[in-house]
């Protein structure tokens, strides 16, 4: 697919622009340098014409701090993915030395070139473009990212570039698989090790991830579209402004994924925040897979899985029902041992039984241990039926539903599960009346 990035030095408005041109807010935007860090991508299409955009980190040609050279490697990264570029420029502040270190930098990639500058908002701020001819371009397109003004103009010249054609729909089906934990627990390291590159920008600085990056893996032909997102802290501990952002996002991610790859720390434990995240996992309905981190520091120590294990069983007893692995996230081969029970999960997550298997089912559970009576009488009649799958729903239709608790639609969850071999997923049963 045509490929179009988006590059320029920290706070031109590179991701108002890129959600402009998306049609949504996906990438975070605060007016404060550096809040990008990741690539970002999305597919769209302009006038029937599909392409993929590419947000990148501001960058900064020659600094040395650690974070811009980074984000520095994951913008040469993108120019080398994109087919053609868009260079963004504050048309406000007019051309800096920065920007003519970004130009030769694209300019030294071959690909085609599209200068924006940005914050134009009023046919009276045009004449600021003028210094960026400067630059040795033939066309300098003014636009305003937030108001919308000039972008039309700006893919009217990447059109003619683009391939004709209509996107892929496979990609609405795609299944959506959401990497959450605390922060620093190596969510973005194993995406990197599935990719077999280095996509997301890592670091040991706590919070690098901010926004939610959508990246699609393939394994043995089948694709999964898994959503690197920020750490979850503590309420108390969340900063305001760019952290509040992250982790409203990382929610959103987790509510449009259809399963969560839990990550935990394996030396530091499972801690209470842990726990929150996985209910989280849970209230949403995800299908969801645990996996232990750093656990290669610890396989030494003799029945240190066993303690682990004891530990999760007493921290997640809502959880029992997901898989556990453990591992290292920058293990290729161990990483890739989590398809296999993501795919039964996801199996579990989207299956439907016919209403006659759940019925008989039902007699037998019945039979082993029968609804609550009423008044000592008997309940005589009951049936059930599947109303819905992601995740699988049940509905118990008999007289008196009050009467039914929780320890009883409890007993007929892990039944079901049992039953029909439900691997992975959440199950829900209601009761109601007849």
């Amino acid at each position: 697919m045509f490929t179009v990035a988006i590059i320029g030095r920290p706070n031109v408005g590179k991701s108002t622009l890129f959600n402009r041109v998306l049609g949504r807010r996906q990438a975070i935007v605060q007016d404060l340098p550096g809040v990008t860090r990741d690539r970002h991508s999305a597919e769209t299409e302009y006038r029937g014409r599909p392409f993929r955009l590419i947000d990148t980190g501001g960058l900064v040609p020659t600094s040395e701090d650690l974070m811009y050279a980074l984000i520095r490697e994951q913008s040469r990264l993108a120019i080398e993915e994109a087919d053609a570029l868009i260079f963004v420029l504050d048309g406000r502040d007019g051309l800096t030395p920065m920007d003519r270190e970004v130009m030769d930098l694209l300019r030294k990639s071959g690909k085609p070139v599209f200068p924006a500058a940005n914050k134009i908002d009023t046919p009276k701020s045009e004449p600021l473009i003028g210094d960026f001819y400067v630059l040795g371009v033939e066309e300098v397109y003014p636009i305003s990212a937030e108001h919308g003004t000039g972008v039309a103009e700006l893919l009217d010249a990447l059109y003619p570039l683009m391939s004709p054609g209509t996107e892929d729909a496979r990609s609405t089906e795609i299944p959506k698989i959401a990497v959450v934990g605390r922060p620093n627990v190596g969510k973005s390291t194993f995406i990197n090790t599935l990719l077999g590159e280095t996509r997301l920008v890592v670091s040991d600085v706590p919070g690098t991830t901010r926004d939610s990056i959508d990246t699609l893996v393939r394994h043995k032909e089948s694709d999964y579209l898994f959503i690197d997102t920020a750490g979850i802290r503590r309420r108390g501990k969340i900063d305001p402004g760019v952290e509040r952002y992250s982790v409203a996002r990382a929610m959103r991610s987790l509510g449009r994924a259809d399963a969560a790859v839990l990550m935990l720390d394996g030396v530091e434990g499972v801690t209470e925040q842990d726990t929150k995240i996985a209910g989280l996992a849970l209230r949403g309905g995800r299908a969801c897979v645990v996996l232990v981190n750093k656990w290669d520091l610890r396989e030494a120590s003799e029945g240190a899985k066993t303690v682990y294990k004891a530990e999760l069983k007493r921290r997640f007893p809502f959880l029992a029902w997901a898989t556990v692995l453990f591992g290292s996230a920058l293990e290729p081969k161990m990483v890739t041992r989590i398809f296999p029970h993501l795919d039964r999960a996801l199996e579990s997550f989207a299956r439907r039984v016919p209403t006659g298997q759940v019925n008989r089912f039902l007699q037998e559970a019945l039979a082993l241990n029968a609804l609550p009576s009423r008044k000592g009488k008997p309940v005589k009649s009951a049936y059930m039926t599947q109303v819905a799958t992601k995740p699988p729903t049940f509905v118990l239709f008999c007289k008196n539903p009050k009467d039914v608790g929780e320890p009883y639609l409890r007993y007929l969850e892990n039944s079901i599960r049992k039953e029909f071999a439900f691997i992975g997923t959440p199950i829900r049963v209601f009761a109601k009346a007849k």
